[in-house]
């Protein structure tokens, strides 16, 4: 299959490159507007926003299916940009959508935990009520709606707490802290799932591989945790003793835009759709830290 690749310079697309070798019978298309951190050029520039662009793009490359890993995910300044963020979460996914329903193409479209308020106290599951509290929330659940409508085989993946060895995320950024730092304080009230992305990446080429399901899925890694126990665990992992780290409220620690309080993802409709085991969120945890410190050598 030709498969067209949006936002590969983000964690989730970098991850999906580090697959593509062991799937050879597909040809990846790996696109981008940003340029890559070290500068080299290796993808082909797409702006997703362009109608005419993304129609030409998947016509003269033949696309048979896309994964939209590109996003406005600056949640904070999303409440002062709500016209960027909407034509990255909202209007792009119509326009992917669009086109691949033109050509007969399938979709799979990258969600998010904002869509849900957090006021649950148990896993949210795919059916339960969408009520999204800040912009960015808000326009991911009306790029999913857009997704699907115009496109009926699109896959739509929510996940949670996205890190990987690439970019900037909050595994890197408190591992920077922890060792710079005496003292740092970090929400404790806030509850979730990790997501290592090079799990949700494989868990994308297992959908791609027996046959990319319609609807709305779960993913994240397995287990629940707070912001505070994270970091505790990063420090201990990555061998960081001289940072103290306080548990804070979050009202102790205001931002512009509202995170859910409770986030927790249930997984159990696509582990069955794709036959997928999960990993534990601490042991891809230790995976992720260990690459990360080999990069550092």
């Amino acid at each position: 299959m030709n498969i067209l690749v949006t936002g590969c310079n983000g964690q989730l697309g970098n991850a999906l490159q580090l697959l593509q070798p062991s799937y050879a019978n597909h040809t990846f298309y790996n696109t981008d507007i940003q340029q890559s951190a070290d500068g080299v050029v290796n993808y082909s520039q797409l702006d997703i926003t362009d109608d005419v662009a993304v129609e030409s793009f998947v016509k003269e490359c033949r696309i048979d299916g896309i994964i939209n890993c590109a996003a406005y995910t600056a949640v904070d300044k999303a409440q002062s940009d709500v016209e960027l963020c909407t034509k990255l979460n909202s209007t792009a996914p119509h326009i992917l959508a669009c086109a691949a329903e033109r050509i007969g193409a399938w979709l799979i479209q990258v969600s998010t935990d904002y869509v849900f308020n957090g006021e649950h106290h148990v896993p949210y599951r795919e059916d339960d009520e969408t009520c999204p509290n800040s912009v960015y929330g808000m326009t991911k659940l009306e790029g999913e709606r857009r997704a699907m409508e115009s496109c009926p085989h699109t896959m739509i993946i929510r996940t949670a707490w996205l890190y990987s060895e690439f970019g900037r995320n909050f595994v890197k950024t408190m591992i920077s802290l922890g060792r710079t730092k005496d003292e740092l304080g970090v929400i404790f009230d806030q509850i979730g799932s990790p997501t290592y992305a090079t799990d949700l990446a494989t868990a994308i080429m297992a959908a791609v591989d027996k046959g990319v399901p319609s609807g709305i899925f779960h993913f994240s890694n397995e287990g629940a945790i707070s912001w505070y126990d994270f970091t505790k665990a990063i420090h201990r992992i990555a061998g960081i003793t001289t940072c103290k780290v306080n548990p804070l409220h979050t009202y102790e620690y205001p931002t512009p835009a509202a995170r859910p309080h409770y986030s927790v993802l249930d997984k159990t409709k696509i582990k069955n759709a794709l036959g997928i085991k999960i990993p534990y969120w601490e042991d891809s945890l230790a995976i992720c830290i260990q690459h990360i410190c080999a990069e550092e050598r």
